[in-house]
Formats: C-alpha cells, sequence, structure tokens
C-alpha cells in the first residue's frame, strides 16, 4: 500500500475476482471520517411501494445517496454495500441498480448481497445499507 493515506480497493491476486461491479474489500486508512446508513426500504416519501424489484432498489440508493448528502459525503465515499433481497430470483434487478448506482466509481465498493425471508412488510423486496468513509480534506 502507498504510503500517502487513501481509501484502496483491494483485489488480492490469490482468490477469484469479484463476480460482478464490486471490490473483494475497501482499505479505509486511521483518521477518516465516517457515515453508516441504517437499511433502506424500496419506498417514495409519499408512501408508495413499486412492485419491482429494480424500482425499489432504485429508490434504496436514492435514499442512500441523500443520507450521505446530509452528511456531506456522496455515493463516490462509499467503502461498503450491504443489500437483502427475498428471492433468489430478484438478484439480477438488484444488481442492475447497484451496477448502475456506482457507474463511474473509480474505487468500487465491497459489497454483500444476502437472499432473507422477508421485511418489516410483506409488499417490501429489498433492502440497502451503506458505509461511507472519507479522509478529512485539507
Amino acid at each position: 500500500m502507498p504510503d500517502c493515506p487513501r481509501l484502496t480497493s483491494l483485489a488480492p491476486p490469490t482468490i477469484r475476482p469479484p463476480f460482478a461491479a464490486y471490490a473483494h474489500g475497501t482499505h479505509v486508512p486511521a483518521g477518516a471520517e465516517w457515515v453508516f446508513t441504517s437499511g433502506q426500504l424500496g419506498i417514495s416519501p409519499d408512501e408508495q411501494v413499486p412492485a419491482d424489484v429494480r424500482a425499489q432498489a432504485d429508490l434504496c440508493f436514492a435514499a442512500c445517496t441523500a443520507i450521505l448528502a446530509e452528511a456531506g459525503f456522496d455515493k463516490t465515499d462509499t467503502v461498503r454495500i450491504n443489500a437483502f433481497v427475498t428471492d433468489r430470483a430478484e438478484m439480477p434487478a438488484y444488481m442492475a441498480a447497484r451496477d448502475s448506482w456506482c457507474a463511474g466509481m473509480a474505487r468500487l465498493p465491497a459489497s454483500t448481497l444476502v437472499i432473507v425471508s422477508g421485511f418489516t412488510r410483506p409488499e417490501f423486496k429489498v433492502e440497502v445499507e451503506v458505509t461511507a468513509a472519507r479522509l478529512p480534506r485539507g
């Protein structure tokens, strides 16, 4: 790792490359500022819940973007994404939303996707939480 502190994606050559657009890990040096979101569900501010996973995931990522912005961060500061879907068949729709949200990032975040049995309301099909970090500007 370089002497200059920076956020670094980790991709050891001794393990299989990631299955999609994410990093196996992210190194965050000491002194970084952090933001942790709660899990965001696919519901709009006016209480609408789309039927399809892609639309719900897009709402989840939009909410994460808004939370990061509230702290003065943006999505490129994301170091980890944890996501949960209720059906293995919904993975491609979620992954398309994640890949769209991550498009153009110079450093991809670590990412985990878990299949779960359900959420607090039956119409929810996906939940996303992000962790972001950045080094102090100066």
